[in-house]
């Protein structure tokens, strides 16, 4: 049977914006992008393919995670456990957007929160169980002070949902048709 989320994220689970920016290298790239491929590969491999020590690469993820740069989770599809209420709500403030990201971004039921530029000043993903979960938790996101108006964009059925992106730069060509 599934569960419900919980309204508080614990600690553990909070995964926020790093202090500042921070360049990787290389060697951190080749072990980020081996464990976005597979991220159950020991360090053995991935010291084997990077072209570095085992202790290199059990250094280099240690720094990484600390750094919240890397986390390795599994990741499921909500909907297809019987998550009911998966969205993307989007988030008009009256004022400045940060502390109603803040307050959200402590909410189990929300996944991925960013202030954003534009036509909505916060986009959120959120997971709720049901249709009845979806309502209460967008009444609480209404409810919070300078919140002006929200959009709700419910989630129907996914069909694409990836972490392996890479570590590097994006190539502006790849996929397309040039």
């Amino acid at each position: 049977m599934r569960g419900t989320p919980n309204q508080a994220a614990p600690a553990a689970l909070a995964r926020g914006p790093i202090g500042s920016s921070r360049s990787i290298d290389a060697v951190d790239a080749r072990i980020i992008e081996a464990l976005q491929e597979n991220g159950r590969e020991s360090f053995r491999r991935i010291a084997a393919r990077a072209g570095v020590s085992e202790a290199t690469v059990r250094a280099r993820y240690a720094r990484l995670t600390a750094d919240d740069v890397l986390q390795v989770a599994g990741v499921t599809n909500p909907l297809a456990l019987g998550f009911e209420g998966m969205a993307m709500l989007a988030i008009r403030v009256s004022g400045a957007p940060e502390p109603v990201a803040d307050e959200v971004s402590r909410w189990r039921e929300a996944s991925y929160v960013v202030i954003t530029a534009g036509q909505f000043d916060i986009l959120v993903e959120v997971v709720c169980a049901d249709r009845r979960h979806f309502r209460d938790l967008t009444n609480r996101i209404r409810a919070l002070p300078d919140v002006a108006s929200t959009e709700s964009f419910v989630y129907l059925e996914m069909y694409k949902q990836l972490y392996n992106w890479g570590a590097g730069v994006p190539d502006a060509t790849e996929g397309s048709d040039a």
